[in-house]
């Protein structure tokens, strides 16, 4: 078994879950059969499921039961709290199933000159590929998002914020930020770069955050095809206010990161790509807030936590 105590392992494996019971065991065989020994730490954001029981019921898993969610921001910050000095960080969904080498792929690559944030090949539970790589925020790239989305999907990447060209995907290479699905932070870069941004993003954008401030410090943000992962999750949609809160935290990131005068032109752009898709009820819904900031009180947030106690299944 590769689930082993913090001390001994080279990676910590940080899980936020969230009503995860049914995707939680399937994540967990997978990391015990890891070529490397991982000490897994599953932060519980307050479940009503039996996601915390779930968890416990695996050797050597450490839960954190935090009484209230927190965000996926919050909860990888109370999981940071239970990682040992030294520890490269891995960051997973719970509906994920990691190829027995992945981290061990993700650890070496780290060991590059600088590399400080690792993503592997994502595909989904049908074989295909998922889109993780991703570039810096930016109005052309708003705009081929708002008029292409995923169509005319070898236009240049001037004019896309999300990498949809197939030739990128066969070879390791560096990029601006990576999906949050599944990442590996070396130990050093996730001192430097320290928590994650919990107050500006309860959900999205805390990734591409993150990658920013590392890129910052000095680091590189890497790509590598030859660590799989497999995103088993269902696919039964998103939420309205999930999709509203999707598009208000990009305008947070540029407003966090460009100032305001970009992020005016940036949120029509958003507005835009919203009105274009109006067809659906989620996309009225997002254009609806994104145009009305009283509406952001309203959005997804972090509650506050009743309980931040550890517990370490045996």
């Amino acid at each position: 078994m590769a689930l082993v105590h913090s001390a001994e392992a080279p990676v910590a494996a940080i899980i936020v879950s969230y009503n995860s019971a049914e995707e939680l065991p399937a994540l967990l065989r997978s990391l015990a059969a890891s070529t490397i020994d991982v000490h897994v730490i599953v932060v519980d954001n307050g479940s009503t499921d039996a996601s915390v029981e779930v968890a416990r019921t695996f050797e050597h898993v450490t839960v954190v039961p935090t009484g209230a969610n927190l965000g996926y921001s919050g909860g990888i910050n109370a999981g940071r709290e239970r990682v040992r000095d030294g520890q490269a960080v891995a960051i997973l969904n719970p509906d994920l199933v990691v190829a027995p080498d992945a981290l061990e792929r993700m650890l070496d690559e780290t060991r590059q000159s600088e590399v400080g944030v690792v993503g592997p090949m994502v595909r989904n539970l049908d074989g295909s590929r998922f889109d993780s790589v991703r570039h810096e925020p930016s109005l052309c790239g708003a705009i081929g998002e708002a008029l292409f989305g995923a169509r005319w999907r070898a236009r240049p990447s001037l004019l896309a914020e999300v990498e949809y060209r197939h030739g990128s995907y066969l070879e390791a290479h560096d990029a601006d930020w990576l999906s949050g699905a599944a990442l590996l932070v070396r130990a050093d870069c996730a001192r430097a770069v320290g928590d994650w941004d919990a107050e500006s993003f309860f959900l999205y954008s805390e990734e591409t955050d993150f990658a920013r401030r590392a890129r910052a410090a000095g680091y590189r943000v890497r790509y590598t095809p030859h660590a799989v992962v497999t995103h088993v999750g269902g696919a039964s949609g998103q939420s309205s206010a999930l999709t509203a809160l999707l598009e208000v935290n990009r305008l947070r990131y540029v407003q966090k990161h460009r100032g305001a005068a970009y992020a005016r032109a940036y949120r029509v752009v958003l507005a835009l790509g919203c009105a274009l898709r109006a067809f659906r009820s989620s996309h009225r819904h997002a254009l609806a807030t994104l145009l009305s900031r009283a509406r952001w009180s309203t959005l997804p947030a972090a509650s506050a936590a009743t309980a931040t106690t550890a517990t370490t299944a045996t």
